[in-house]
């Protein structure tokens, strides 16, 4: 997500705020289900109901952060007609963007924006940095473990994996695995993509999940054949981002995987500790 499409999105938030008598902030369902790119208020009644649920698992009070309020709205006669609407705290619209389509840019903004009590755009922006990274591992794991299996299951022994994604580290850098550890200053107990950049994540990833089309659609049944066409796509991967300026083998490190999980996980937890609440779950009618 780009800066300027970051600092668009948080204007825009910001926008949509009002605040109860007391001062605590509030977005109006309606609203926020604009904002978070839905077009159907029936869909999004789905997943405020999935976030009602996620705030009793969580013991808050589902009155002190959703409350139900009338909104009129002025149809094409001229006349004006009341309907449903629900004033959420910054909780609850925190819990609607994490029970919302994570495949929408909207949602992937709003479940930064309203975890943190902060809105400085510049530090939304390195959360939202952060947490792509760690998605991008984690999701890279999930492909490796992929190829494993399908190692397995056409060649008969998954010993052979390690020495496969080897020999895609060496096409994609064009250096072994071992000496970009010692370049990246790894350690020998951890992976490199630990400490690999997003962008080289990225491409380990896709690399990896052409190797796993390919073996499956072309039935390949040897290390050889498995190992020769990851080693093809790495090396054709490796040729896109030289094409592009990106020399992979020249990155610097990016830090360590493992703390960037626990400082997201630690920083979310300690902002939602204790999140404001309507006054005794009863908004003012506007």
């Amino acid at each position: 997500m780009e800066q300027q499409q970051i600092q668009s999105l948080t204007i825009t938030f910001e926008g949509h705020a009002q605040q109860t008598e007391n001062g605590v902030e509030f977005w109006l369902a309606r609203d926020l289900q604009h904002l978070l790119g839905y077009g159907k208020w029936d869909n999004f009644q789905s997943v405020i109901s999935k976030a009602k649920t996620a705030c009793e698992i969580s013991e808050h009070k589902v009155s002190d952060h959703f409350a139900d309020v009338g909104k009129m709205v002025e149809l094409g006669s001229g006349s004006q007609r009341e309907i449903d609407d629900v004033m959420l705290t910054r909780y609850a619209c925190y819990l609607i963007a994490q029970n919302g389509d994570s495949r929408k840019s909207e949602i992937a903004f709003a479940q930064t924006y309203f975890a943190m009590q902060t809105r400085k755009a510049e530090l939304i922006e390195q959360r939202i940095l952060e947490a792509e990274r760690l998605q991008a591992r984690q999701k890279l794991s999930t492909t490796e473990k992929e190829l494993s299996s399908i190692i397995y299951e056409q060649t008969g022994g998954n010993q052979n994996f390690a020495l496969i994604r080897s020999k895609g580290d060496q096409a994609l850098f064009g250096k072994s695995t071992q000496a970009m550890k010692a370049q990246w200053q790894v350690p020998d107990s951890r992976p490199l993509a630990d400490f690999a950049p997003t962008i080289i994540l990225k491409a380990k990833d896709f690399a990896t999940e052409i190797t796993i089309h390919n073996a499956r659609t072309q039935l390949m049944q040897s290390e050889q054949q498995i190992s020769s066409e990851h080693i093809a796509n790495n090396e054709a991967v490796r040729q896109t981002l030289l094409s592009r300026g990106v020399r992979p083998e020249s990155l610097p490190p990016a830090e360590d995987v493992k703390k960037v999980e626990r400082r997201l996980a630690s920083a979310e937890k300690k902002s939602l500790k204790n999140p404001d609440t309507l006054e005794n779950g009863e908004p003012n009618d506007n």
